[in-house]
């Protein structure tokens, strides 16, 4: 038998060559990956870790997924430089906090730019001058008090909130896409600057440009606006067609994190 050494003859490629993006996704998710390969080019790709979470999904079981996302971020390539990284889930970004996500992120992997779908969303709605809007979510009401507090703390006025009443994170991803595009026009407040379509969860994506031809005005949901940010985070100059009005919308200079 005889052991053996071959030689590459072409350079090695650089993979994801527009950006590599680590995702913190939640045990229970069954769209993130989907929507956000569905929406980025090809030459930015998602490497994704998960943290567990508990259902029913309320504030409590939200915070108590807080001591995970330290961990799951440092497994995400170890030793691999990402370009950004991404806390999926936009109740427990409002459950833990902004600030406190990209802290338990930099605890394992420092100085990477860190978004969520809390502050993508509020990136989205700057890009569209938007004060005053409507949401839609999955969640519960006691949830809905919670998201609607955190966007009011920021300068916007939440006309109103409207949700499926879900507990179960699951079972999210099962509402189908036309249903939720029937109760996005349905709950949009004619006065609001835009609607907001909540959770990672929601095949949102989807429906997005059947739901602005509907109401004729923007929609951001949590997937679409962490897809448009996380591209800005890396110097992504081009636009993306098919997923709504704001990835028309892509800057060339890098965001914050």
């Amino acid at each position: 038998m005889r052991i053996e050494s071959v030689a590459h003859r072409q350079p090695l490629e650089t993979l994801a060559p527009a950006g590599r993006i680590g995702v913190i996704a939640l045990a229970t998710d069954f769209n993130i990956e989907q929507d956000l390969r569905r929406i980025y080019p090809e030459s930015v790709e998602i490497f994704t870790s998960r943290v567990r979470n508990t259902n029913p999904l309320t504030i409590e079981n939200l915070r108590s997924m807080a001591p995970g996302i330290g961990a799951a971020a440092d497994t995400i390539l170890p030793g691999t430089e990402l370009d950004a990284m991404i806390y999926a889930c936009t109740s427990g970004t409002v459950a833990i906090g902004i600030e406190r996500i990209t802290e338990l992120v930099h605890q394992t992997r420092p100085g990477v730019p860190v978004t969520n779908p809390v502050t993508a969303a509020l990136a989205a709605f700057e890009q569209f001058e938007a004060r005053r809007i409507s949401i839609l979510t999955p969640y519960t009401q006691a949830v809905n008090e919670g998201v609607a507090e955190l966007f009011e703390s920021k300068g916007l006025e939440v006309l109103n909130i409207a949700g499926f009443d879900f507990e179960d994170d699951t079972a999210m991803t099962f509402i189908s896409p036309q249903d939720i595009a029937d109760a996005a026009v349905d709950a949009c407040d004619p006065a609001a600057d835009l609607l907001f379509v909540s959770c990672t969860a929601l095949r949102a994506s989807l429906v997005i440009e059947q739901i602005e031809q509907r109401l004729g005005k923007p929609v951001v949901s949590s997937n679409q606006a962490l897809a448009w940010h996380s591209l800005q985070l890396v110097n992504y100059p081009e636009t993306v067609p098919g997923f709504g009005s704001l990835l028309s919308r892509i800057a060339s200079a890098r965001s914050g994190a």
